[in-house]
């Protein structure tokens, strides 16, 4: 097979120099989705390392979601989907941070959604009309868990972004999205008026989208998300005063 790399040389860390030429090759299209790379001795002698720093090397770049190594097949570039760009994030924001993370999450939601409401406002289809639709009628008749509702009102807030008509808003808020699940079900269990508030919110929200009234729509999402951190807040009250007071029994 033709040669793909140039040696690294001996700088420190080998591994990250070999997973940097490698991107740096699928950003530039010189190795595009599909394309099966050099063996992985072949590599090791492009690129002047040891097997064990080329290893290292290829898992980072799989965990990435950059390539796919297929037993008895090879080294191949991967097809990135909207799932691999937006898991790492998302794994990242699980590990780190306490329960101030919830407030940082609901607040990040304050900056990004309302306007990406007001774009959908202006660029719905009539699709994403009848599926913003089906995601209200959907959480009204809910009658199962509380993680069941949480993901419905996942569901609305992310069709949103998909009605804004820009292919950028799915991707940046579906990591930040997918951590409320988990706390959208304290919030529904711990307080009580927090599902009838969430489809009050999302009716007029919709209103205001189906209207095209992008400026309504900025508007509630923005009450919406203000409210959330109401909830938010009480939940965690709540949880710490339980937490509080089994420790002092």
């Amino acid at each position: 097979m033709a040669r793909q790399f140039e040696s690294v040389g001996k700088p420190q860390l080998l591994s990250h120099s070999v997973v940097e030429a490698i991107e740096n090759s699928i950003r530039a299209k010189h190795l595009v989705p599909g394309m099966r790379l050099s063996s992985e001795l072949d590599l090791c002698a492009q690129f002047g390392v040891s097997r064990t720093v080329l290893r290292e090397a290829l898992r980072m770049l799989s965990g990435r979601g950059l390539i796919r190594i297929e037993k008895g097949r090879g080294i191949f570039v991967s097809e990135l989907s909207a799932e691999s760009v937006s898991t790492p994030l998302e794994m990242y924001l699980q590990q780190h941070g306490g329960d101030l993370k919830f407030i940082d999450i609901i607040r990040a939601r304050q900056l990004i959604e309302p306007p990406i409401a007001a774009q959908a406002a202006l660029h719905h289809t009539p699709d994403d009309a009848a599926q913003l639709q089906q995601d209200c009628d959907a959480m009204k008749t809910w009658t199962g868990k509380s993680e069941e509702l949480a993901n419905l009102d996942l569901a609305f807030h992310q069709h949103i972004a998909i009605a804004s008509g820009n292919s950028i808003m799915p991707l940046l808020i579906a990591p930040i999205q997918a951590l409320m699940p988990q706390v959208k079900s304290s919030v529904h269990e711990i307080v009580e008026d927090a599902r009838y508030s969430a489809i009050k919110w999302h009716e007029r929200i919709l209103k205001a989208i189906l209207a095209r009234d992008a400026e309504a729509a900025r508007i509630n999402m923005e009450y919406h998300l203000m409210e959330s951190e109401n909830h938010i807040s009480q939940m965690l009250s709540a949880q710490k005063a339980s937490d509080s007071s089994e420790a002092n029994s």
